[in-house]
């Protein structure tokens, strides 16, 4: 709330580099709705690829994997669950739907930040309860050296924290302290600062993040998953939150650093969005699309099962099918033989 407690006091500039991108977003809110009248086949496998893509990063983010030839299953269907990993990730999927599906409906509030916080947790015992320990953010080391990366709010004023942190949120969109989009960015800062919960404060940032921006008609998320962004960003994600929570808890810590990284994960996702929908030219299948895409954004060489890491919703016969089609065309070339042979794009592409 401390952010959020620093929007309130009535903010008198903003740095240049967060103008720019909140020129940039609104123009990309402009153009979403000519988008999203283009092409709705297209449209629907970006749903679902999205959907997949968001359940598995935002878990993989954590150290959650599932086995990929199982993913389409776990997330799209109704497959027994395996182990404890399988239940998040399904669980993450839950969430996600429900957002979509009720988004506009569902109010930030801390019934709705729990509620989200126990679908994502499965039937573990504190699924949807605020911590009641403290718990600081370590980082540990490969030599086994820890240290305190952040201290976060005690569990004794977690619930305080919480209470004012959705209030604020409430009162900073009815008064317009600042554009709604930094409030936004604002309340995810706060959120992974205060830590509510035991386990879990990644993903239900991420998800309120997609709540929040949704209801504020920024709908990207839907067809690009803002969670496979930023586990692409992972690093940044990592030095811009340290940057920003030092001296959180006495309120003279600087947001703008996360502020910004919020902002060049949106402008991500609608560049990209723009990219597959806004530019369709070739009859192509929605899911070659995806593989293009994906081989575009690959560093050199790549394996097949690099591609299919990023595209969990697209099956490894599909993808084989497209490389296939672009060594024939002179456009990518197989630099080995099996399974693992590595590949590389050539001068046409």
């Amino acid at each position: 709330m401390m952010t959020l407690r620093q929007l309130s006091a009535k903010l008198e500039s903003i740095p240049a580099s967060t103008a720019w991108y909140l020129a940039d977003l609104a123009e990309a809110k402009g153009k979403q709705e000519l988008f999203t009248k283009q092409a709705p086949q297209r449209l629907k496998v970006l749903r679902e690829h999205a959907l997949i893509e968001s359940a598995v990063s935002s878990n993989r983010i954590e150290g959650v994997t599932v086995d990929q030839a199982r993913i389409k299953q776990i997330i799209l269907g109704r497959a027994h669950l395996r182990d404890r990993d399988e239940e998040e990730v399904r669980g993450y999927r839950d969430a996600l739907r429900l957002i979509h599906e009720q988004g506009a409906k569902l109010p930030v509030s801390e019934k709705t930040i729990q509620e989200l916080h126990r679908l994502t947790r499965g039937e573990i015992w504190d699924a949807g309860k605020y911590k009641d320990k403290d718990g600081d953010i370590i980082e540990k080391y490969p030599d086994g050296r820890t240290r305190i990366r952040f201290k976060t709010i005690a569990a004794a004023k977690t619930q305080h924290a919480m209470t004012e942190l959705v209030d604020l949120w409430g009162q900073g969109l009815r008064e317009r302290w600042a554009h709604p989009l930094i409030a936004v960015a604002a309340f995810n800062l706060d959120f992974l600062c205060i830590h509510p919960f035991r386990d879990g404060n990644g993903r239900v940032s991420r998800l309120i993040l997609l709540l929040q921006c949704y209801q504020l008609g920024y709908e990207v998320g839907r067809y690009i998953s803002i969670e496979r962004v930023i586990e692409q960003n992972k690093d940044r994600y990592y030095e811009t939150l340290e940057q920003s929570s030092g001296r959180w808890h006495e309120g003279r810590h600087d947001p703008w650093p996360y502020i910004n990284y919020v902002f060049f994960i949106l402008k991500t996702a609608y560049k990209e969005f723009e990219e597959r929908v806004g530019q369709i030219s070739a009859p192509r299948g929605a899911k070659t699309d995806l593989v293009l895409s994906a081989i575009e954004r690959t560093s050199q060489p790549f394996r097949v099962s690099d591609i299919q890491r990023v595209c969990p919703g697209v099956s490894v016969d599909m993808i084989r099918r497209v490389m296939k089609d672009l060594r024939a065309s002179g456009r990518a070339q197989c630099l080995g033989r099996g399974q693992q042979a590595q590949w590389e794009k050539t001068e046409k592409w």
